[in-house]
């Protein structure tokens, strides 16, 4: 993954998928596939990022400023005719300086992000990663994604209930902004519980 400051091409959206997540999506506008396909050509990927409804969007504010990298792990032309891809989060990103391509794909100079240091012990997120596996288990769609959970490690297990639940877009980005796994279990075990 190279040098600390690239260009990389954004994909909005209302979900977001963060690292060592698994997501199914489908393409059917031509900017995006487009954006597949040369990251499959190229072996490289692309940084899934989160709407802010609050941004302009002709001013490429509409993006909030964290984002992660994300590669095409299997794909597949869907009984509708659109093409289906699983995509694997890798790391955070930052995302700064937003362009617009001829046909609306935006790309954005990207910085890694440094990881989360999580020392909590998975005990302390009691019951949290046991209530994740019980979603697995009653969401087929959701376990179908990984064929290795990692319910023993903790900022797996904090990471997925980021993903999973409604929680608005703007306090998800306040929590990758502080990088602090104590501030986020205590918000989600709140809402687990």
């Amino acid at each position: 993954m190279g040098s600390n400051i690239f260009s990389a091409p954004l994909f909005p959206l209302s979900a977001h998928l963060l690292p060592g997540g698994m997501m199914s999506l489908r393409i059917f506008e031509p900017r995006y596939i487009r954006m597949v396909k040369e990251a499959c050509a190229n072996q490289t990927g692309f940084i899934i990022c989160m709407l802010n409804s609050q941004g302009n969007k002709q001013l490429n504010q509409h993006i909030y400023p964290v984002g992660t990298y994300a590669t095409v792990v299997d794909f597949d032309l869907l009984e509708d005719g659109l093409l289906g891809i699983k995509v694997q989060g890798h790391r955070c990103v930052t995302i700064d300086a937003i362009e617009s391509q001829d046909d609306g794909l935006r790309v954005g100079q990207c910085q890694w992000q440094d990881d989360w240091s999580c020392d909590l012990d998975i005990d302390t997120l009691a019951p949290m990663h046991t209530r994740l596996q019980e979603i697995f288990v009653k969401y087929p769609e959701v376990n179908a994604l990984y064929p290795k959970p990692e319910f023993s490690n903790p900022l797996w297990v904090i990471y997925r209930w980021l993903e999973l639940l409604p929680v608005p877009a703007e306090q998800k980005q306040k929590f990758l902004a502080q990088k602090d796994c104590v501030n986020a279990v205590e918000f989600l075990s709140q809402l687990v519980e």
